[in-house]
């Protein structure tokens, strides 16, 4: 009986993976959304304001950065808690993927987020005269909230990777 019980639970890991599959299709949409904000940008370049651009530009890449934490989750998740990904001898396998860990994904995670936050304040930054200041001061508390869990999730993982090396 124990030894089915830990059968199911150990197979119950399989249920994370159609959450994947729904991150997938969520950075398919957000590829599309790139590219409708691109070609609005082209169509529209000849009467467009720099500032009116470069808000433009910053929106491409939040858009960049959050495809790219979509990846991150969805590999080292499917890494970590699903399945072996057996990438090996893969020719474009990425760096990160030699050492994909919980921690690790936690950081890259917060780092991730520090850079969309960024993005974010640079373009009510850009936009300060529409930008209402209440929002622009509770966009930087957010801001410096990612900013100090990232520094005490590094912290953590460091101690920890020092104690396993005890």
């Amino acid at each position: 009986m124990e030894a089915v019980f830990e059968a199911v639970v150990f197979a119950s890991r399989w249920i994370q993976a159609p959450l994947y599959a729904g991150l997938i299709v969520a950075e398919l949409l957000y590829a599309y959304k790139f590219l409708v904000e691109l070609w609005e940008m082209v169509v529209h370049i000849h009467k467009m304001e720099e500032t009116v651009f470069m808000l433009g530009v910053l929106g491409l890449i939040d858009v960049t950065m959050v495809a790219n934490l979509l990846t991150m989750v969805v590999i080292g998740g499917y890494a970590t808690f699903v399945s072996k990904l057996d990438l090996e001898h893969h020719p474009d396998r990425p760096d990160w993927l030699t050492h994909v860990d919980p921690g690790t994904i936690k950081i890259k995670l917060a780092a991730s987020l520090i850079g969309i936050s960024s993005i974010h304040l640079l373009k009510g930054f850009v936009d300060v005269a529409n930008e209402n200041p209440e929002h622009l001061k509770w966009k930087i508390f957010i801001h410096m909230t990612f900013l100090a869990s990232a520094i005490l999730l590094a912290w953590t993982d460091k101690i920890m990777q020092k104690d396993k090396k005890h």
